[in-house]
This record gives C-alpha cells, sequence and structure tokens, in this order.
C-alpha cells in the first residue's frame, strides 16, 4: 500500500513539476509509459486524458510491461474510484485523438504481432520518436 501511495504521489509531483515549470500550455505531450503498475498506468492515463481535455497533442509511447496494454488479450483490474481499467482509459485517449504506439522491440519480444494490437495502436518508428522527443514544444513524461 505503502509503494502504491509513494508511486501515485511520484507520478503527481512529476507532472505537477512539469506543469509548473512549463508556465504557458503545452502544445505537445509525450508519454513514455514503462510501468507494470495498474495504478501508475492508470494515473499517466487520467492525466493524459485531461492533457487532451485541455487542448494538449498527447502521444503515449508503451514499453516494456506497460506495452501489454496495447494487446487485444490484456484485461487488467478495475481501478477506483473511476471504476476503469488502464486500458479502457487509453481507449478513451484514443478516441480524443491521442496517438499510442508500442515501442519497436516490445512485439518481437513478446512473441507477439501487429495484429494482437487493439485498434488505433500502432508501432513507434524509433527515428520518429527520437525527433518528438528532440522538439522544443514537447514535454516528454516518463513512468
Amino acid at each position: 500500500m505503502k509503494k502504491t501511495i509513494l508511486t501515485i504521489l511520484c507520478t503527481s509531483l512529476s507532472f505537477g513539476a512539469f506543469a509548473q515549470t512549463s508556465g504557458a500550455k503545452t502544445e505537445k505531450a509525450l508519454f513514455i509509459l514503462t510501468s507494470n503498475s495498474l495504478q501508475t498506468q492508470g494515473m499517466s492515463m487520467v492525466l493524459a486524458n485531461a492533457m487532451v481535455k485541455q487542448g494538449t497533442q498527447v502521444n503515449v509511447l508503451l514499453c516494456d510491461k506497460a506495452g501489454d496494454l496495447a494487446l487485444k488479450s490484456t484485461t487488467s483490474e478495475t481501478l477506483k474510484p473511476m471504476g476503469a481499467t488502464p486500458e479502457g482509459l487509453m481507449m478513451n485517449l484514443i478516441k480524443g485523438g491521442a496517438l499510442v504506439k508500442v515501442c519497436a522491440l516490445y512485439l518481437p519480444n513478446k512473441g507477439a504481432s501487429k495484429e494482437d494490437l487493439r485498434e488505433g495502436i500502432t508501432v513507434a518508428s524509433p527515428p520518429d520518436m527520437a525527433a518528438m522527443m528532440g522538439q522544443q514544444e514537447t514535454k516528454v513524461i516518463s513512468n
């Protein structure tokens, strides 16, 4: 429980620090999500959805254990208080206009294929991701 609270607190604090230092509204955000913690995944999706509603162009890169969210076969535990799963929140994010991709290493190392991915999720191109990360107007948030 302490670890879970600490994870949520750290996620919230890192986002808060990011929001305070930016001053102006963020035009673009890239969430790099690697955590296998459902609460960290869920909170990342909640924050990303909030940013989309504020007009930010959001991209999400799912790597390592977080890549499992992209698979059709993944069904996570429902999180309180919103009564949603991280993958449900992610699909709402896509419906809101965000782009969600799995890292280029994920599928081959998982033994999965593009056909295993949920609708609207694609495989990231490392050169494209690197270019996005290097853009001054893109805020990179990693969890």
